[in-house]
């Protein structure tokens, strides 16, 4: 990049909040995906408002540089990854919760906001934000609208899309744009504010969201179901939601994940079984909970499963903090863990589960198997490491065998986790050619020079 358009950025922002130095800029060259190649931009920005960063744009439309928007890196797609150098936006200073409207039941916030801080600033008020990844504590807003994350409460809550009322966005031309707004209902032009979520940065730079809040619920229980084999465990998903129980979360771990998960968290977990389902019925009623609960039991007891249940919130708290230790439990065995994003329809689930159990035997691989079993997501992990090559040509192999038997059994390539680079190559497997013109005709209008975040979600010759 030109001395003078660094020194364009750094008289737009201050010189403190334009990076160039290379043991900065390392920090920005790759994100949580595993097996991507890393790449250091020429600089990072870090904007404190939407009228900086659309001077950015419009630098970047006159300079011929390309714009990365990035949240914490938590994504797993490699969708931050600056693949042709250029400029990263980092929204670590536009962190701001503007409003919450007790009102309407909205919260306004900048997109460098952390989703814990968000679902924290509005419990007192009896609120939540249901959006909750994983990476909860860490991931920003901007991000999970970026990705369309989902979380341990989707099955019953939704995921971020059903959640964005409106935003706040910079185009390709530096202009700023809104799309929707705070009413409960708005059919007026097209539904922008959809379009960009789930865009992965491509379309245009969000710079404010409206969130919907709904009422925290006032009861809960939470229960743990211990199964001698994983496919009666996946069994009991499909029970539990054909007698019309939509648990606040149901999530599965198999026992490659259990045995590693209590090792590293020590919480108490069985090790001694093949696999089991945290499961949590809520409600704003003590009865209604308890009915839920009820039937649950029975598709557990139906399906040759132990039943245990929290005695405490503290008892609960332990056994979400395994869940949401799987992922680092499984990475700590081995230098590179390929974390996978496998949907499919929730009566699938079992079949899922067997297909990838053949293909960690095919290929001589250790997978660890967990996820969000309630709404048909799973998240096979290959524990290997990237320096020995033959054992990664198996682990590609594998990874093109597990998105294979998701597309076969009528799922999708990714449930929360988005396309980015990691699957791209895949992605013409599920939306067909026809699928794909669309998408570039769409990034054509909005995006006619591809500043932002080229290589990511649509497929080019490059990639």
């Amino acid at each position: 990049m030109e001395k003078k358009t660094i020194e364009k950025l750094q008289r737009l922002l201050g010189e403190q909040n334009v990076l160039t130095r290379k043991v900065d800029l390392v920090a920005y060259s790759y994100d949580a995906t595993p097996d991507i190649a890393r790449q250091i931009p020429d600089v990072v920005v870090m904007p404190n408002r939407a009228e900086e960063v659309a001077e950015i744009v419009k630098l970047a439309a006159g300079n011929n540089f390309v714009i990365y928007p990035r949240g914490a890196g938590t994504n797993l797609s490699g969708g931050t990854v600056p693949l042709k150098k250029g400029v990263v936006i980092s929204f670590q200073r536009m962190n701001r919760i503007i409003e919450v409207d007790l009102e309407n039941l909205t919260a306004t916030v900048q997109p460098g906001v952390v989703i814990q801080d968000l679902i924290n600033a509005v419990s007192p008020h009896g609120l939540l934000y249901a959006p909750d990844p994983a990476t909860v504590a860490t991931a920003t807003i901007g991000g999970s609208v970026a990705e369309c994350s989902g979380g341990l409460r989707g099955l019953k809550y939704g995921v971020t899309k059903h959640y964005v009322m409106g935003m706040e966005v910079v185009l390709s031309d530096g202009s700023i744009c809104r799309f929707g707004g705070k009413t409960v209902k708005n059919v007026t032009a097209y539904d922008f504010a959809s379009l960009f979520v789930g865009s992965e940065g491509t379309l245009g730079i969000v710079t404010e969201i409206i969130v919907k809040l709904i009422p925290a619920p006032k009861f809960r229980r939470s229960m743990l179901a211990l199964f001698k084999d994983i496919e009666d465990a996946g069994n009991a998903v499909t029970g539990i939601i054909k007698n019309q129980v939509i648990p606040a979360t149901l999530e599965i771990m198999d026992k490659a994940t259990l045995e590693t998960v209590e090792a590293y968290a020590k919480v108490g977990l069985p090790t001694n079984v093949d696999g089991l389902l945290l499961i949590e019925v809520d409600g704003m009623c003590q009865q209604a909970v308890d009915i839920e609960a009820e039937a649950v039991s029975k598709v557990i007891v139906q399906n040759r499963g132990e039943l245990k249940i929290a005695s405490s919130d503290q008892e609960r708290d332990k056994l979400w903090a395994a869940r949401r230790a799987a992922l680092p439990a499984l990475a700590q065995l081995s230098p590179t863990t390929v974390l996978e994003d496998a949907t499919v329809p929730r009566n699938k689930i079992t079949d899922m589960i067997k297909a990838v159990r053949e293909i960690a035997s095919k290929y001589n691989l250790k997978i660890g198997t967990f996820g969000h079993a309630g709404d048909g997501n799973l998240h096979p992990t290959i524990i290997t490491d990237a320096r020995n090559k033959e054992e990664m040509e198996r682990v590609h192999k594998a990874v093109d065998e597990i998105f294979e038997a998701a597309l076969r059994l009528g799922g999708t390539l990714s449930g929360e986790h988005g396309i980015g680079v990691a699957k791209i190559r895949y992605l013409k497997d599920e939306i067909g050619q026809s699928g794909l013109n669309m998408m570039r005709r769409i990034k054509q209008a909005f995006d006619p020079n591809n500043i932002f975040n080229p290589g990511k979600l649509i497929p080019t010759e490059e990639n």
